[in-house]
């Protein structure tokens, strides 16, 4: 997975190059364009190809072992060349002698992002391709076990699955047909079997991991990986039932730098502005309908859990009744809730109330990207009731977010530990 994500990186850094060529092509024309060959070697265009690879990089591109459906990677292709334009756009205005021309620098980035979006799609393909599959055998023989092999011929990726190990301690409860081995024989069978990956789901492992055995493995070329990290591959969920404190700790995914915040900020700032100055000229009309559907005021206001723990008042367009919560007090909101009114759920079903988060991602409380935000009280009723639920306010909560891409609208307990 990681040569892929290597030759994607240079697949790219080749396109660029092309994509830049094609830009002077257009505005030198035809020989003259192919004759200052030399011009790949600039220094304009060393910070374009610099620039666009960076804007991918950070638009995670060029993770390995993630998988991207069409509509995923379009979109992150699209951020990365917006982003990338309002840089080098941002460049030539600083320094104007490194411009490459009116119209070129588009016109290359619309090469460039046609063909990234091509060649990512193609490495994809590539990757399906079925001897290609990597093999994955799991260590463990329990009802944990049993939920990871579910979980592979579900998931997207290229995957077949080898068997189960007996580990020393443990009741089996798998079919014994598909238990390959027992623990001593790890190292044979790994190698006789060609596994890509070892997935650790031991229901015990205190004094039961054998850690030589895996060690000897992973010295060899095979991918040792424990349950909840794989789980989150396949699934994109967390296995909130096996997670222990150190997985936080060791994760790649809760690696927070200064440089990604500032990133992240710079793309809040960027894309909070243009969408508030978009939809600028719907917001009299949209505010002008709320006030003739229905009594109150247009806009609904609620303190919620941000950043730290510290509240913020979070700001929507009104979808329900004034004072909708004045008889029974906070309680949770469902899709098929009496207290919407017909326009707020259609403004609900087309996420206009969020417009107005777009101030709170400005202002810097919240962020286009993150867990929703909740209130003080659920706060603290799902923090008694599932582990770790505190932990995603170490992040500012988002407008939107992975649990909302890939989860129907939450009004529960139980739809909360799964959206988590």
């Amino acid at each position: 997975m990681f040569r892929f994500a290597g030759i994607l990186f240079f697949s790219d850094a080749v396109a660029a190059l092309v994509s830049h060529l094609a830009g002077q092509y257009v505005r030198l024309g035809g020989l003259q364009a192919i004759s200052e060959l030399e011009g790949i070697y600039s220094l304009q265009t060393m910070i374009y190809t610099i620039i666009v690879l960076l804007s991918g990089y950070f638009c995670e591109l060029y993770t390995a072992d993630r998988y991207m459906s069409r509509s995923e990677l379009a979109a992150r292709i699209a951020v990365s060349i917006m982003v990338a334009f309002l840089v080098l756009a941002a460049c030539y205005y600083v320094a104007p002698g490194m411009a490459a021309g009116r119209g070129v620098l588009a016109l290359s980035l619309l090469v460039y992002g046609t063909l990234q979006y091509l060649v990512h799609r193609i490495s994809q393909a590539c990757q399906n391709l079925s001897h290609l599959a990597q093999k994955i055998m799991i260590l463990g023989v329990g009802p944990l076990a049993e939920v990871i092999e579910r979980a592979i011929p579900l998931s997207p990726h290229n995957y077949v699955f080898a068997g189960f190990v007996q580990p020393e301690l443990g009741t089996p409860t798998v079919a014994s047909n598909r238990i390959v081995g027992t623990v001593d024989q790890i190292e044979e069978i790994l190698s006789r079997e060609k596994v890509d990956k070892l997935v650790v789901s031991m229901t015990e492992k205190r004094g039961a991991l054998p850690v030589k055995n895996l060690l000897t493995c992973k010295m060899r070329g095979v991918e040792i990986l424990d349950s909840p990290s794989f789980y989150e591959q396949l699934t994109g969920k967390l296995l909130i039932e096996d997670i222990q404190p150190s997985w936080f700790i060791y994760s790649n995914g809760f690696r927070v730098t200064p440089a990604s915040r500032v990133w992240k900020r710079v793309l809040d700032i960027l894309f909070s502005s243009v969408g508030l100055l978009l939809v600028s000229p719907a917001l009299p009309i949209i505010a002008l309908s709320i006030k003739r559907s229905s009594p109150g005021p247009v806009l609904f206001r609620q303190k919620r859990v941000g950043e730290r723990g510290h509240e913020f008042t979070l700001i929507k367009f009104r979808t329900m009744c004034d004072n909708a919560e004045l008889d029974t007090g906070p309680v949770w909101a469902s899709e098929d809730d009496p207290r919407i009114t017909k326009l707020g759920s259609w403004f609900r079903k087309m996420r206009i109330d969020e417009i107005p988060q777009l101030f709170n991602v400005l202002k810097g409380e919240m962020s286009f990207i993150g867990p929703r935000p909740e209130r003080k009280e659920f706060v603290e009723q799902l923090s008694e009731k599932i582990p770790y639920y505190g932990k995603r306010h170490f992040v500012k909560p988002g407008v939107t977010g992975w649990a909302q891409v890939r989860y129907p609208y939450g009004a529960s307990e139980g739809d909360a530990l799964e959206k988590l």
